[in-house]
């Protein structure tokens, strides 16, 4: 199946808007479920929930952080990340800067920013957060809590070629235009499971990176 999202196009949102909605929207308070087994984090894709149902009872909760990078250019752009192919999981996706939560983390936020040093070399002192998205939860047993920040242009990246191999920037209205929401789908267990799919060029954001700006899209530009 390869659908698009048929929704009424919203007003256009300028930069200074989009910040401005983001910060009166989100905040910094952690969710219960991100660590709360009887918790299960839903998506608003019914195919990723379904999905969730059953990975729940069988999977630990695995709390993870990515940090969603809005780079402040003239015309927004969203830094993303292609995961190297011999990772054990997500091998050569789409992905925000990212991964599991440490013990020796302060904060969902601390990991997100230790993740995209690590990644990337993103340094942190040309990041603003801004706050917390919704937790989504994905196949693999993770619950992801993305914190959305405001990037200062000028900054130089280093690429960690043992987690990422390229790390590129997608206009954020192409990302934040529902024209662009196409729903695919795939076997899952015996069943068809649907999820977001956002191609870009060559580019291929797709699964979990693509429910996630999904539900920057409903929250930012439609709540």
């Amino acid at each position: 199946m390869n659908e698009q999202v048929r929704k009424a196009r919203p007003a256009a949102v300028g930069a200074s808007e989009f910040f401005d909605r983001s910060r009166a929207r989100l905040s910094f308070d952690v969710p219960p479920g991100l660590v709360d087994p009887n918790i299960i984090p839903r998506t608003g894709d019914p195919g990723n929930d379904r999905m969730l149902e059953i990975i729940a009872h069988e999977q630990p909760v695995r709390p993870a952080a990515v940090l969603i990078p809005i780079v402040d250019r003239p015309e927004p752009t969203v830094l993303l990340t292609q995961r190297s192919p011999n990772l054990s999981s997500h091998a050569g996706q789409i992905s925000f800067p990212g991964g599991k939560i440490d013990a020796t983390d302060a904060s969902p936020l601390d990991a997100a920013l230790r993740e995209a040093e690590e990644e990337v070399g993103l340094n942190r002192g040309f990041v603003e957060p801004i706050g917390y998205l919704d937790l989504y939860g994905t196949a693999f047993g993770f619950r992801i809590l993305p914190t959305v920040a405001k990037v200062k242009p000028g900054f130089a990246l280093t690429i960690n070629e043992s987690e990422v191999v390229d790390a590129f920037e997608v206009p954020l209205a192409f990302l934040m235009n529902p024209e662009n929401h196409q729903i695919h789908s795939k076997e899952f267990r015996g069943m068809e499971r649907s999820y977001y799919a956002m191609p870009f060029a060559e580019r291929y954001i797709w699964g979990a990176t693509a429910g996630i700006l999904r539900v920057l899209y409903e929250r930012i530009y439609l709540a």
